[in-house]
């Protein structure tokens, strides 16, 4: 998994897998899109408006936790 974040247009992207096929792009909302294969596997999730819905830590910083851990 790999989140990239472009601040020119404030969008995050949430890269679950490489693209290998055509995509779909399903729009969600006004801040979601999820990018599909053919076969329903779920490439990645577009977060548009993201500096408001990645809410950073007090710090700044973004968290990742391994529940499992």
């Amino acid at each position: 998994m790999k989140l990239t974040y472009d601040p020119r247009y404030n969008v995050a992207y949430i890269h679950l897998r490489e693209k290998t096929a055509e995509v779909e792009t399903v729009h969600i909302s006004e801040e979601l899109n999820i990018d599909l294969a053919p076969d329903g596997t779920v490439y990645g999730i577009e977060l548009l408006n993201a500096n408001e819905q990645l809410m950073p830590t007090p710090n700044g910083k973004l968290v990742v936790v391994n529940e499992v851990a």
